[in-house]
């Protein structure tokens, strides 16, 4: 699949260059539509408004869901205008600085596309570069003034990735992080793609990781998504026939199976920002694979609702969602 994957929070096809809903057909992918109590963090980028972008992050209780809204924010257009202004206004404040150096990352990210590495233009992955030690410049600063906050080491293993620093270095970014937040989801995610083959890593070091971040977690956490995504990351480096036999195998679907039950479908499981990026990533899984009685209860939890991360490594996602979730229906 393509290297550009940032991750989960991104507004969705229907919506135009400053992330205003635009017509669409198929499911909700917006998350700001999908999740009306964020709707007022989009309001508040759209309209420039400091005090209410403050307002609204100060009502978040875990440094995971400040994360989360991190990056929704990002996929915001120009909303670098008022954040820069924040960031100079209010020197000795994190947020702003985080919020505007994940700005500056998605701006990179834009620049550079979704390709891999290798078809990416030179012009482009300067672009990409300079966005993103910009990003850098301003995190470093973060982290160095306040070592316990999440929200920036999580931007860092962005950072990371794009600027190729290595292995070693994401571990040891991620590493920081954990030592206050030993289970926070998006930064859990962001390192796993780092652990993927084409950003330098391996598939014994994906899954493993994914699968020490399940063991470690309670049940009912969302830590259990993982285990999908290095799986999709996984079939998405194989080719063909290959390909196909490999999500079909029954351990990978037992596999599948172990880890929606002691996460997303899990009585303890809380219904969180994050829930739509987890049920579709098991609904894509257990698709690909065949297994659609399993797939049945992660569409059904989604409703009318979808995250587009890894469905858009399909062509024409949004058709293969629906014939997908049709067929899943039928079984259940």
């Amino acid at each position: 699949m393509g290297g550009g994957h940032m991750g989960k929070s991104i507004v969705g096809t229907g919506a135009d260059k400053d992330g205003r809903p635009g017509g669409s057909s198929g499911p909700v992918t917006d998350p700001f539509d999908a999740l009306p109590e964020l709707a007022p963090l989009r309001t508040a980028a759209w309209d420039g408004d400091w005090a209410a972008t403050q307002a609204f992050f100060a009502g978040i209780d875990s440094a995971e869901d400040v994360s989360f809204a991190s990056g929704l924010l990002a996929h915001i257009g120009r909303a670098e205008w008022y954040l820069e202004k924040a960031a100079k206004a209010l020197p000795a404040d994190p947020l702003p600085r985080t919020l505007l150096a994940e700005r500056y990352i998605r701006i990179g990210w834009e620049a550079r596309g979704g390709a891999r590495g290798e078809d990416v233009s030179r012009d482009q992955a300067d672009l990409f570069h300079g966005w993103l030690r910009k990003a850098e410049r301003l995190l470093i600063e973060v982290c160095a003034e306040e070592p316990a906050y999440a929200p920036a080491w999580t931007a860092r293993l962005l950072t990371a990735r794009g600027l190729e620093l290595g292995q070693s270095e994401a571990r040891r970014r991620y590493d920081r992080l954990s030592e206050h937040h030993p289970q926070d989801y998006r930064a859990q995610s962001q390192l796993l793609q780092q652990l993927c083959p084409k950003w330098g890593g391996s598939w014994e070091a994906a899954h493993g990781f994914a699968q020490k971040c399940t063991s470690a977690a309670p049940d009912g956490s969302h830590a259990g998504v993982l285990v999908a995504e290095a799986h999709i990351e996984h079939w998405g480096d194989l080719k063909g026939a290959e390909a196909t036999e490999y999500l079909r195998n029954v351990s990978v679907r037992n596999d599948l199976r172990r880890a929606a039950q002691i996460s997303v479908l899990h009585p303890d499981h809380r219904r969180g920002w994050y829930r739509i990026d987890g049920h579709s990533t098991f609904a894509l899984a257990f698709s690909l694979g065949g297994h659609l009685g399993d797939a049945a209860r992660h569409f059904a939890a989604l409703g009318d609702t979808a995250s587009e991360s890894f469905w858009r490594y399909l062509p024409d996602w949004k058709s293969r969602f629906a014939q997908y979730r049709t067929a899943a229906s039928a079984t259940a």
